[in-house]
């Protein structure tokens, strides 16, 4: 059974040599994200790996920020930015020591016609995660954004806690709340309005 699963993976995707040889790179979610179809934001989403959530770590596409996981069952493309994994007895981010950690490099080959896999220049984008306290709205909060939808706006990226929203998005105010809300890509997000990065997400 391990033998044929083995066969499948090697038949799945290109690995490098260095890749075959270790086991399997377990790596944890940073953030709540997207699990994609392929390595872009434009491919669709195929499920969610919630933050803390452990992902078996394929590897990462060399030059790129997208790495290839298995979490829960299902597999598809996060960024490496999102994902932790012990090193040394130190919790190091994916995307910031992929040579270190002797990441795999895997290859993706598209049979759709769908758009390159880095957004081009000049797309308006979420920008980069930082660190965030997570909350927890209360529902008077809840009921006032599900009844107070707004217009979606539609930016680039995955939509995670700690993202950041470009300066010439605006913001709804939420009645005695500290917090401020807007609809990205058809998802409703809490947004801290100092610091502009997202607080929560309403799934």
């Amino acid at each position: 059974m391990t033998l044929k699963r083995n066969l499948f993976l090697a038949g799945a995707i290109v690995v490098g040599s260095a890749g075959l040889a270790q086991a399997e790179m377990v790596a944890t979610a940073i953030n709540d994200l997207n699990v994609r179809a392929g390595p872009g934001p434009q491919y669709p989403s195929v499920g969610i790996a919630t933050r803390g959530s452990q992902t078996v770590l394929d590897g990462c596409i060399e030059g790129s920020r997208w790495c290839r996981v298995d979490v829960n069952g299902v597999r598809g493309w996060v960024y490496a930015e999102y994902l932790q994994v012990d090193h040394g007895g130190s919790q190091v981010i994916v995307e910031q020591h992929q040579s270190d950690l002797g990441v795999p490099v895997v290859t993706y080959e598209s049979t759709a016609s769908v758009a390159p896999a880095d957004p081009a220049p000049g797309d308006e984008l979420l920008g980069p995660v930082g660190s965030v306290e997570a909350i927890t709205p209360p529902e008077t909060v809840t009921t006032y954004v599900q009844t107070n939808p707004g217009q979606t706006v539609r930016l680039g990226g995955d939509v995670v806690v700690g993202a950041s929203i470009p300066g010439d998005v605006t913001f709804q105010e939420i009645p005695d709340y500290q917090y401020r809300y807007v609809r990205i890509n058809d998802q409703p997000v809490l947004v801290d309005p100092g610091t502009r990065r997202i607080v929560y997400v309403y799934n």
